[in-house]
């Protein structure tokens, strides 16, 4: 007897059919989902690198839209320091004499430092990094007598900063900034600049330190007593002459330097005076007081100009023609 509830089973061919329906429409939602994140992962990276090239463009902008300073009063990438600075500095000059053949020390008394003198004034040029340890020594053993030379005219003295030791302090770049900072005092407030290279080379910070902030730096320059801290502090915080400093370390590299033919800068100090290098102890005031001497004299000897032959008088010359004799008056006969 057949019966009509037979239950409605699908077929297997139905039941692979509805399957793989099911499958195609998983596999579209899948898809769909990835194409989704791929275009919201596209749309970050493009928001990502327009804010990064904003960001650089507005950088570079800035960069180029700020003129590339030059400090004034510096001839050479030097600043030649004065009577007036120098004399700020050391208020117990050294008793420097012109030096005399004929004098000898008493015994046991130590000779003075003496100054150099000649025709013309001596010419001395020194480079200096304001982290390097023997810039420090030379002008903590040599400032009083320099101060003498410059205060009686026997020489004249120009400091250059320069920046050879600037992957020495941790990162800061202390010897560009300090260098730099020169600059800015050199610009604003001259008179002070002898004071404030002076105690930046006697008071240095160590090497492989961060050395001094350019606020520290700007406060050290306002102790000095400058005369336009307002001016000093801005330009030495806003690093107006870093790039000067760079470039004019690279000049003195590839030289020549001043008052040379072929001198470059090799290290820190460098004294040159009238043109030659002074390679002596830098702690040693009386060798360099000696080679200044040396040099000072070889200059004038050089350039001196024989001295003319005496003029005769008249009683002392002579003359090879003969003089004629006035002949005796007649004699007239009597009348």
């Amino acid at each position: 007897m057949s019966s009509d509830d037979t239950p409605n089973v699908p077929t297997p061919r139905n039941s692979r059919e509805a399957v793989r329906e099911k499958a195609q429409k998983v596999h579209a939602q899948q898809s769909r989902v990835r194409i989704m994140r791929r275009i919201i992962l596209g749309a970050i990276a493009i928001v990502a690198v327009g804010a990064i090239g904003t960001a650089v463009t507005l950088a570079v902008s800035a960069q180029v839209s700020k003129p590339q300073l030059t400090p004034t009063g510096m001839a050479d990438d030097g600043i030649l320091v004065s009577e007036i600075n120098a004399s700020t500095v050391s208020s117990e000059p050294l008793d420097a004499r012109a030096p005399d053949a004929t004098e000898t020390a008493t015994e046991g008394e130590a000779e003075p430092t003496p100054a150099p003198t000649t025709a013309s004034t001596v010419d001395i040029h020194i480079y200096v990094d304001y982290l390097s340890p023997d810039a420090g020594e030379f002008e903590r053993a040599n400032a009083r007598q320099l101060v003498n030379w410059i205060g009686e005219g026997a020489a004249t003295v120009t400091y250059h900063p320069v920046a050879l030791l600037t992957a020495s302090s941790n990162g800061t770049k202390y010897s560009l900034r300090s260098a730099a900072a020169a600059a800015c005092v050199a610009t604003h407030s001259p008179a002070e600049f002898y004071a404030f290279n002076h105690d930046l080379l006697d008071d240095q910070p160590e090497m492989n330190s961060d050395g001094f902030t350019d606020s520290e730096l700007a406060d050290i320059a306002g102790a000095v007593g400058s005369d336009n801290v307002k001016s000093v502090r801005s330009c030495i915080e806003d690093q107006d002459y870093v790039t000067w400093a760079k470039d004019a370390t690279a000049r003195a590299l590839e030289g020549p330097l001043v008052g040379s033919d072929d001198l470059v800068l090799t290290s820190a100090p460098m004294i040159v005076v009238n043109g030659e290098v002074y390679v002596g102890a830098l702690d040693d005031p009386s060798e360099f007081s000696q080679f200044v001497l040396t040099v000072a004299s070889d200059a004038y000897y050089a350039t001196a100009t024989p001295t003319p032959a005496p003029t005769p008088t008249p009683s002392e010359t002579a003359t090879d023609a003969p003089v004629e004799e006035t002949p005796a008056p007649s004699e007239t006969p009597a009348q």
